[in-house]
């Protein structure tokens, strides 16, 4: 990230439903755009849209105007198999080829679009690629399905970057790729240049790692393509504001972002749903907190004292330092 300029954020477009009867009095179909337009409000900068079901009532060229008009910029797009029942079972790894084929067809058609729309990044999260009982699955096979079919998604389009974005499970029991270390064995095994992956702040807790110390280990090993911030108490995808529980490691992991040279938007994943919160005042609060942390991390990155703590493991000092910048 360039500390002199602010980064591009984008959120979940499909918090800005919330209250819709009082934003939007009388309309009864609420479309893609509208999402568009309401988030712009809140300062957003960039936009990621899902695949199929951000283009039901909306054409690429027509959400690309709106983006336009609202000084937004598209950051990408993602897969949404969930949306779909028929992938119940699974969308790469269900048991019925037809199943397995229509889904990697669909992430073709997904990324045409997106090679229409200027995109260049397509998120995969697989979370229905998974398993809830012992012996429901085969897990050689299924591992192998999903190496197939995501190295012809890749081929389909090389100039198109592929970011897995990992969970532990949820909404199967156990997901095929739950963690930073499986992920990056993935992308090994796919042997694709445009592949990397997205680090979402609440999974990477909810798999029991330490943000930064994922990041490090993405950026040795693949690339870094995309961010979600946000919080959580490492239980489950609570999707808090961002530093809400954990602004120590936030700033940790804002640190080693800078130090990777990440430059790509940051993505607020987060779920103001759950409390009915005004989805344009959390975005707008996510965007100050991440302002102010990012001038904390500037300030820490090359801190000589701070590097020389870390040097000698002397978590006392390390903190002290840490504290005296974020408390001051």
């Amino acid at each position: 990230m360039n500390n002199n300029n602010s980064p591009r954020f984008a959120a979940r477009l499909n918090a800005f439903k919330i209250g819709a009867a009082d934003y939007w009095p009388g309309k009864n179909k609420i479309t893609t755009a509208d999402l568009l337009e309401r988030a712009a409000t809140a300062g957003l900068t960039a936009a990621d849209l899902n695949y199929p079901d951000h283009f039901v009532d909306d054409r690429p060229n027509d959400l690309g105007r709106v983006m336009m008009e609202n000084g937004m910029v598209l950051n990408g797009m993602a897969m949404r198999y969930y949306t779909d029942p028929g992938y119940k079972l699974g969308a790469f790894t269900h048991p019925d080829a037809a199943v397995r084929r229509a889904a990697i067809d669909e992430t073709k058609r997904g990324l045409d679009v997106l090679a229409d729309m200027g995109g260049r990044l397509m998120t995969l999260w697989m979370g229905q690629d998974g398993f809830d009982y012992s012996f429901q699955m085969d897990y050689a096979q299924a591992w192998a399905r999903t190496i197939e079919a995501i190295i012809e998604v890749c081929d389909h389009n090389p100039a198109i970057d592929i970011s897995l974005e990992y969970k532990p499970n949820e909404p199967r029991a156990f997901a095929l790729m739950p963690d930073v270390a499986t992920t990056l064995l993935a992308i090994k095994e796919i042997g694709r240049p445009n592949t990397g992956v997205t680090l979402d702040f609440a999974h990477v807790l909810y798999a029991d790692e330490m943000p930064a110390f994922a990041a490090v280990l993405v950026a040795r090993h693949s690339r870094i393509l995309g961010v979600h911030l946000n919080d959580g108490y490492g239980k489950w995808d609570n999707g808090l504001m961002v530093g809400a529980v954990h602004p120590v490691q936030t700033v940790e992991l804002l640190v080693e972002l800078e130090r990777a040279g990440y430059d790509g938007a940051l993505y607020f994943d987060t779920f103001p749903d759950h409390s009915g919160l005004d989805p344009v005042e959390e975005a707008r609060t996510n965007i100050e907190v991440v302002e102010r942390l990012r001038r904390i991390a500037s300030r820490l990155v090359a801190d000589a004292q701070l590097k020389k703590a870390i040097a000698r493991q002397d978590a006392p000092a390390a903190m002290r330092l840490v504290q005296a910048v974020m408390l001051a």
